[in-house]
């Protein structure tokens, strides 16, 4: 499928979205969701891919919603016009496979939003963070007064949304926002490094152990125990656990098949 504000590329298996509106800072609208939402679709169908890495480039990330788009939203305009984010989002959180943000420069607004989908984090030293729509006279419209607290906590996401202010790299790391900080040059290295690691393990084990992960935390404990008990005994089925399991007693790397 063509696009025009993402650039997509499929290289060994990882796939790399990079949005590509540099004139705007990367800001988001509604053709950026739509295609955002679709190439989440097709790549989640593509057998081909075993891991998605989504990045702004090595300036930004983004820098936020369009807001010449939003100005002069009615209230009834603006939920049917936060359709496109919600999908989107939505579609990128349930991709099965792992899904890398790769972030440089500002991720602000619908875009620190947009690293929150995200399975795993890695931000350059040059990245800042923030949910700055408090000082516009709005919210975080995109899931980010939902995703921010189960990911920092409620106090620290609180703080964050209330003041309207950013945070480096560093304090983002400290609080949990991402996984790992690089420096700026070896952000893109660092990255495929970590897709490379996650896409050389089994694919079902993989897609079943991100379905534990996200599903339980949506149910009380025990649960989430009894839905991870499931995914773990399904994965006695596959080609994989077999291979897996001969490889390592044979002291071998394992070939996965993702069967």
């Amino acid at each position: 499928m063509a696009y025009e504000t993402i650039l997509v590329d499929i290289a060994d298996g990882i796939a790399t979205v990079t949005l590509n509106r540099p004139e705007v800072l990367n800001a988001l609208n509604g053709q950026v969701f739509n295609e955002l939402g679709d190439v989440a679709l097709e790549l989640g169908a593509d057998p081909s891919v075993q891991a998605v890495i989504i990045t702004g480039g090595d300036k930004v990330f983004a820098a936020g919603a369009d807001i010449k788009q939003m100005a002069n939203l009615s209230a009834v305009d603006a939920a049917i016009g936060g359709r496109p984010s919600h999908r989107a989002f939505s579609l990128i959180e349930t991709i099965p496979k792992p899904v890398i943000a790769s972030i440089a420069g500002f991720a602000l607004g619908g875009g620190c939003e947009l690293t929150l989908v995200c399975d795993v984090r890695i931000a350059a030293d040059s990245a800042q963070f923030g949910l700055p729509e408090i000082k516009l006279g709005i919210l975080p419209g995109a899931g980010g007064t939902q995703r921010l607290p189960r990911l920092i906590g409620a106090g620290k996401a609180k703080e964050l949304i209330f003041s309207g202010d950013f945070i480096n790299a560093d304090e983002a790391l400290r609080v949990g926002l991402v996984n790992k900080v690089v420096p700026a040059d070896q952000l893109r290295e660092e990255t495929l490094k970590m897709a490379k690691r996650f896409a050389a393990r089994g694919a079902v084990a993989l897609r079943l152990a991100k379905s534990a992960i996200d599903e339980g935390l949506r149910m009380d404990l025990e649960a989430g125990i009894q839905y991870e008990h499931k995914c773990f005994s399904l994965l006695f089925a596959t080609v994989d656990q077999k291979e897996g399991m001969r490889a390592f007693i044979e002291k071998r790397p394992p070939d996965f098949k993702g069967q």
